[in-house]
């Protein structure tokens, strides 16, 4: 196409109505350009009244604009704080089903290797688990018949007692045994009389023998957990004198704490001589000669929580046993979120000392001889710590844990 300056003509396209076309694109240009740019910053602005005067419109639109911001901020707060709730609701529910598994296992492996299996578990089972505060675990061995029978006529309660103990304060205590190793033995038949005179054994599926009692202590927990389902898990051994409700009154205050680990702490020497009493003969694994084991507690009494109990029944087969007892249940907990509480009333001494806190209202939960690392013949001076350092059976019956 040609331009020419006439006007008119042959196809010929006129200046004036060249400069028409361009003005009117230009305008039509404007007005699509204003529109495109105009339609997002409407659809933004909220009105909230109808009757809001045209000249407050622009402030309206800032406000609106920010309130939908800080309602869109408001939203995703809420939203993270939902997944973190549903996070340690998952959490939790995988800690049930854990502790569930657990003592599925701990059962099946009691039924396979011929385990007794106690009668509240059974009933348990079919009503559903009842919950207790404590499970006490009293140690003992096959020659200790004295001992036991000191006990049970001091601060164990006995017979209808004892199922009342278990039914109103939920406090079970049982004496914890394994077997000889040929089963079926002399000494096992033996227990098994005296059960079902007393009915107050937890049989485990241990060999008996000084030198296994690690073996002993994880079996322990690892079976109670199975059976009953606790707050806490106490050992003790059978040459102790217990308060029982002043136990429970301890042990009650820690309950809403997952991982507790509680009784007299301490961190004796590493002794790499043979020969001597509490012989460690992996001392090599504690550093240079002299040096001392980390914090644990004694081994006449301690208890451990559910968590704990727990932990050491999923963990059993890989749990290391030093020759102590104690310092192996130390060794479990090292390198885990575990608190550790150091309470010397687990671990008073016999008359005087007993005696005069309990005169000054400052009640042990458990007596015992150093020297001894128990009462010293426990069979015949149980009886005089326990007329001197006794709660009263009054303190047991009305405690409220």
């Amino acid at each position: 196409m040609s331009w020419r300056r006439g006007g008119g003509g042959d196809g010929g396209v006129s200046r004036r109505w060249a400069v028409l076309l361009c003005v009117g694109s230009f305008c039509l240009g404007l007005l699509f350009t204003n529109r495109m740019w105009t339609l997002p910053e409407a659809s933004e602005i909220a009105r909230p009244n109808a009757n809001v005067e045209e000249g407050s419109m622009p402030v309206a639109a800032e406000c609106g604009s920010k309130k939908v911001q800080e309602k869109q901020d408001y939203r995703d707060i809420l939203q993270v704080q939902d997944t973190h709730h549903d996070v340690q609701s998952l959490d939790k529910t995988i800690a049930s089903l854990e502790t569930e598994l657990s003592a599925a296992r701990s059962l099946q492996e009691s039924l396979l290797n011929g385990a007794p299996v106690s009668e509240e578990f059974k009933v348990s089972e079919s009503i559903g688990r009842r919950k207790y505060l404590m499970v006490i675990g009293i140690n003992t061995a096959f020659s200790s018949r004295k001992r036991r029978d000191s006990i049970r006529y001091t601060w164990m309660p006995q017979g209808e007692k004892r199922k009342k103990l278990e039914e109103e304060k939920g406090i079970i205590i049982r004496f914890v045994i394994g077997h000889s190793a040929i089963s079926g033995g002399i000494v096992d038949r033996a227990i098994e009389a005296e059960d079902r005179k007393h009915g107050d054994f937890m049989r485990i599926d241990h060999v008996e023998g000084y030198l296994a009692l690690s073996g002993k202590t994880k079996t322990y927990f690892a079976t109670a957990v199975s059976l009953w389902d606790a707050d806490f898990y106490v050992k003790v051994d059978d040459d102790v004198h217990v308060n029982i409700a002043t136990l429970g009154n301890i042990l009650s205050k820690l309950a809403l704490k997952p991982r507790v680990y509680i009784g007299c702490m301490k961190s004796g020497p590493v002794l790499s001589e043979k020969g001597v009493r509490y012989y460690e003969p992996e001392h090599w694994k504690f550093g240079e000669s002299g040096n001392k084991y980390f914090r644990h507690a004694t081994g006449q009494l301690y208890a451990i929580s559910k968590d704990l109990a727990t932990y050491i029944s999923i963990n059993k087969h890989i749990l290391h046993k030093y020759i102590n007892e104690d310092v192996s249940l130390g060794s479990w907990f090292i390198g885990l979120d575990v608190e550790h509480i150091d309470d010397k009333r687990l671990c008073c001494g016999t008359p005087p000392d007993c005696e005069w806190k309990a005169q000054a209202g400052n009640i042990c939960a458990a007596s015992f001889d150093w020297r001894c690392s128990g009462i010293c013949n426990s069979e015949g001076r149980i009886w005089e710590v326990h007329n001197k350092c006794a709660e009263g059976e009054k303190a047991l019956w009305n405690a409220t844990f």
